[in-house]
């Protein structure tokens, strides 16, 4: 039987723990500012004695995460909904594998609507890219995350992805704690959802080496996230074209930083969340095929959950048409709808100072896939 301590390198922290953290962080002078930035209408001091005051971690995002994301829900969205959730056991814990928009938001919105459905949170698996600062990395894990480690020597990640599996596993099994994981490294930049095998060869490091029966045990539910706008496809296009003129480009931390803020502080329209079934009765079977196939079926079972539980707003039709140039999807929107849309677009296109066909093609694209993965054959 495992124990938290074969996983300290990783794993957020326990209720024994938080006090020791909360010290820390609060000799943090750019923690200090944070806090003061986040909740403007609480004295400093007020809230420095309410985080002393937690003894668990469910205190915690309850008391200080919980009202914070749903201030952002009431600020930069016009809702968020849900479906699929109540037809999943309180009881039991599961590996929700999503796609992936937003860094911060959509393991956050996840927690906020499982709490809400009257499931205990998720566990969160985060890069390791994302924690720029020793502070972050501590923030993280008091809100449920535990550490992926990112571009180490193949003998090292090897040796980091058999711990993230085992850790995974030992979640669902043992602790009966469910965990949330993106499809894949990274976010879709162009709305193009596809579960990375990699991923799910991880997953299976630490089964007995029966395919089915290993991952029917760590209950795969799939899990569609579908935002009206994503306030950084302009950052995501830009990113394309930077690739386009230099293909060595990569984002730096403070782009990521910027990416982050401008998750949370922009404008979303409408958001979705569908949890689809358990992946079970699915998986039977796999054991037939080859090793390589048996991953690449299970990635594309996820897939079809995924991109068939997607929740397509005007815009994605919108998108549809203009790549095609056509009006197949005419019934599926409004004049209003496509005013809204266009001045969306070419709002976001004037923040940038480049090559604004290819940006407008590019987010026509990420705004069009989704609906093309729908629909497809």
């Amino acid at each position: 039987m495992a124990t938290d301590q074969e996983f300290n390198e990783l794993r957020p922290y326990r209720d024994n723990e938080i006090h020791q953290v909360f010290e820390q962080l609060l000799k943090e002078e750019s923690f200090i500012e944070l806090l003061k930035y986040l909740f403007p209408q609480v004295p400093i001091k007020d809230f420095v004695n309410q985080l002393l005051s937690i003894t668990t971690i469910k205190e915690f995002q309850i008391g200080v995460v919980y009202p914070y994301i749903k201030e952002i829900i009431r600020n930069t969205t016009k809702g968020v909904t849900a479906e699929g959730f109540d037809n999943l056991d309180p009881n039991k814990s599961y590996i929700f594998i999503s796609n992936h928009r937003d860094i911060v938001l959509d393991s956050a919105f996840l927690n906020i609507l499982l709490h809400e459905h009257g499931h205990e949170t998720s566990e969160i698996a985060i890069g390791d890219n994302l924690l720029i600062y020793p502070w972050i990395t501590q923030l993280v894990k008091l809100n449920k995350s535990f550490v992926v480690r990112r571009n180490l020597p193949a003998r090292q990640m090897l040796q980091s992805s058999i711990l993230m599996s085992k850790y995974i596993r030992y979640n669902i099994t043992e602790r009966n704690q469910s965990v949330w994981i993106a499809q894949r490294e990274g976010r879709s930049k162009d709305g193009d959802d596809r579960t990375q095998t990699s991923l799910l060869k991880m997953i299976n490091m630490s089964g007995d080496g029966d395919f089915e029966r290993s991952f029917k045990e760590v209950q795969i539910v799939p899990l569609a996230i579908s935002y009206e706008y994503d306030p950084c496809d302009y950052l995501k296009a830009h990113e394309f074209l930077m690739k386009r003129n230099n293909p060595e480009y990569t984002k730096t931390q403070a782009d990521d930083l910027n990416h982050m803020a401008s998750g949370i502080q922009g404008r979303k329209g409408r958001v979705h969340f569908k949890a689809g079934v358990p992946l079970d009765k699915e998986l039977d079977g796999l054991n037939e095929l080859d090793k390589n196939e048996q991953l690449n079926k299970l990635a594309e079972i996820i897939d079809d959950h995924i991109h068939n539980n997607y929740k397509l707003w005007p815009g994605n039709f919108i998108a549809a048409d203009a790549i095609e140039g056509n009006r197949n999807y005419a019934h599926k929107y409004t004049d209003e709808d496509v005013r809204v849309f266009n001045d969306y677009i070419n709002e976001h296109i004037s923040r940038l100072d480049a090559d604004k066909e290819f940006i407008h093609s590019s987010l026509m694209e990420m705004y069009a896939n989704p609906v093309k993965n729908f629909y497809k054959e």
